[in-house]
């Protein structure tokens, strides 16, 4: 480790769907985020890191920001502001298309942070009024964050993002790692397994049966050669179940299949994975539910 070693949290936040996953993903490397074009697809603070011998960076993607229907959503915003005291930098991710006085209120508490704030605005490859309109979707933005640095990027198209990657570890603070030197993230494996069924079920379903769907691990079982895993698909109701499994199963076999693929890319391993579907009703609104699904501490 160099003596200068750099070290520091930088935590992603901004409103559903203007692509911070996407952005996480990009910055470090691995596929850590479900990327998907459906809203609330992260739930929890989901931890990626980058190791080179002068730095550690930590960074952490968040559900986005919304008003809270229901106690799974009131426990997401708190996994949102929660990064907002936790941060060595925060990168306030927003995009071309969105209105900048959405949750105004979590927008002030951004507006407020000591912290470097770095502003990036995503999808700049929609701008349709070429540098103007650019311009003045910055000058716009600057009015609500006057402290923050901006970026515009394109994260599907990775314009700026090496920029964006530069000035974060310009920024971060002197410090000794927080994680061995090998580690990609604070997260279980059996973690990236739920999130990659889920966003398979987000995939192939719509409507309200992704948002009620909860998946757990309950067996993981790794050698040397092959992963056997055992999950569980849990719904709020029974006419849910009947939807994820379809008819014959036809359905929940195609995310199987789906999934299995992914597990099997992540680990390098070849995977055995059985699901299976149980209704747990109004588990959203259940503390009990929420803590053992990890949503409350």
């Amino acid at each position: 480790m160099t003596p200068n070693h750099k070290a520091g949290f930088v935590n992603i936040v901004g409103n559903p769907n203007v692509g911070k996953s996407t952005l996480m993903n990009d910055l470090v490397g691995e596929r850590m985020s479900i990327i998907t074009s459906k809203a609330q697809t992260t739930r929890h603070r989901i931890t990626g890191i980058v190791n080179t011998p002068e730095y550690q960076i930590v960074f952490s993607d968040t559900p986005g920001v919304l008003k809270p229907k229901y106690k799974l959503q009131e426990s997401m915003l708190e996994f949102s502001e929660g990064a907002l005291t936790d941060a060595d930098i925060l990168l306030y991710v927003t995009d071309v298309v969105e209105d900048p006085t959405k949750n105004s209120d979590f927008l002030e508490k951004v507006a407020k942070e000591k912290v470097p704030v770095l502003l990036v605005i995503n999808k700049i490859d929609l701008v349709k009024g070429g540098s103007d309109e650019l311009n003045r979707i910055v000058e716009r933005w600057k009015g609500l964050l006057p402290n923050a640095e901006v970026f515009p990027i394109s994260a599907t198209e990775g314009f700026n993002v090496d920029n964006l990657m530069a000035r974060i570890v310009e920024l971060l603070p002197p410090s000794p790692p927080y994680f061995g030197k090998d580690a990609l993230t604070d997260k279980p494996a059996r973690f990236f397994v739920t999130e990659i069924i889920r966003e398979k079920i987000l995939l192939n379903y719509d409507k309200e049966v992704p948002y009620s769907t909860e998946v757990i691990v309950e067996k993981f079982e790794e050698k040397d050669t092959s992963i056997h895993i055992m999950a569980v698909v849990y719904v709020e109701r029974d006419s849910q179940k009947g939807i994820l499994i379809g008819k014959g199963g036809a359905m929940l076999k195609k995310v199987g299949i789906q999934a299995r693929k992914d597990i099997e890319t992540f680990f390098g391993k070849s995977v055995y994975l059985e699901l299976f579907v149980k209704v747990e009703p109004n588990w959203r609104n259940r503390d009990n539910k929420l803590k053992a699904f990890g949503y409350i501490q």
